[in-house]
């Protein structure tokens, strides 16, 4: 399998986030967790690394805010400018807007950061935005893959990417997310075909729904902890089901805290008989191995075996998939239970 993937990313390691309660911690999204993958990658001898292709900022900017994308370019380098006393090693904001207030973009950086960031857990730093930009072309360059081979034996990709992705909204970044790579590569893909795009994340794919919440040509569908209850709270139940032109091409499946391999898989199996009916010309995957037992940022029970049966299960429908890493911050485990789930996608 063709593995895309930057040593770019670590140009990004805040140093940071803020945590539940206003507590100061060392970032749980570290540039450790892409070298942990690698080494279990290599250790099979089964996976080809290939460096990304550029794509220009077009297949971006047709997914993301044109002002949102020059804040996340520029942001850091004006935070260092300011005349100010504050730390420099990461900006983060203070102030955020409620709905209400959204209708103005303020011209102070820290407003912006404010109208920009969704949470505390996202800070910008010098490299955050190349890391970044580089993550979205591994997706976009695993998708071309995919569209490549599509017309032979379906293939599958996978995109290595770090930062990940889920969590950025169209004009937002946050939960460790800036550009939203998986929606990039399903946007891109669309001029071949209908999308499914399946997120397994711990967490609710809240920018992804952000994204196609009006759009009928991608078919969106996240699996994750209940919003009532987790992170990001205001997205991921299951009376939202898209708007518009997009409205019942989008499906939310909030589980329970405990659920257990059983239990996800039934959930899955639901998933995965809307993903055929839909009858996508490809599949694309958030893939958050944060789902793992043993996460630290988790509170479901998926095992290692549980995580290979989910890999199996989506691996049956047969259609080119490209997967796209996202969570997962249980580092000792992290590159085994990647192996896990991509082992059913292997050419045999």
């Amino acid at each position: 399998m063709k593995v895309f993937y930057s040593p770019a990313h670590t140009q990004h390691a805040p140093p940071f986030e803020i945590f539940d309660g206003g507590e100061k911690i060392i970032h749980f999204e570290t540039p450790e967790r892409m070298e942990r993958i690698l080494s279990a990658l290599k250790a099979t001898g089964r996976y080809e690394l290939v460096p990304p292709t550029d794509f220009g900022l077009k297949p971006i900017e047709t997914v993301h805010d044109p002002g949102y994308l020059h804040f996340l370019q520029t942001a850091f380098s004006e935070w260092l400018a300011e005349p100010t006393g504050y730390e420099r090693t990461a900006l983060l904001p203070a102030t955020f807007p409620s709905a209400a207030s959204r209708r103005h973009i303020p011209q102070a950086l820290l407003g912006r950061a404010g109208y920009y960031m969704m949470d505390l857990s996202a800070p910008i730093v010098a490299g955050t935005y190349p890391a970044a930009i580089d993550s979205a072309n591994c997706a976009l360059s695993g998708a071309q893959f995919i569209a490549n081979t599509a017309a032979h034996i379906p293939h599958s990709a996978f995109a290595l990417c770090r930062p990940p992705g889920h969590h950025a909204g169209k004009a937002n970044c946050g939960g460790y997310c800036y550009l939203n790579n998986a929606a990039i590569a399903a946007n891109w893909l669309t001029q071949f075909g209908k999308i499914a795009i399946l997120d397994i994340d711990y967490h609710a794919g809240n920018g992804t729904q952000d994204i196609f919440y009006e759009r009928a040509d991608v078919f969106s569908l996240s699996i994750h902890a209940d919003p009532n209850l987790e992170y990001p709270y205001y997205n991921g139940y299951a009376d939202e089901t898209g708007a518009g032109p997009g409205l019942g091409y989008h499906r939310n499946f909030p589980l329970s805290f405990g659920s257990d391999d059983a239990h996800y898989l039934n959930t899955l199996d639901q998933a995965i008989g809307l993903i055929a009916d839909y009858r996508p010309s490809f599949l694309v995957i958030s893939a958050g191995m944060d789902i793992y037992d043993e996460d630290p940022l988790g509170k479901i029970h998926i095992s290692r075996a549980g995580i290979s049966q989910i890999g199996q299960k989506i691996a049956a429908l047969a259609l080119p998939t490209l997967i796209v890493m996202e969570g997962g911050y249980n580092n000792e485990a992290l590159g085994l239970n990647i192996c896990a789930f991509l082992e059913a996608f292997l050419e045999k």
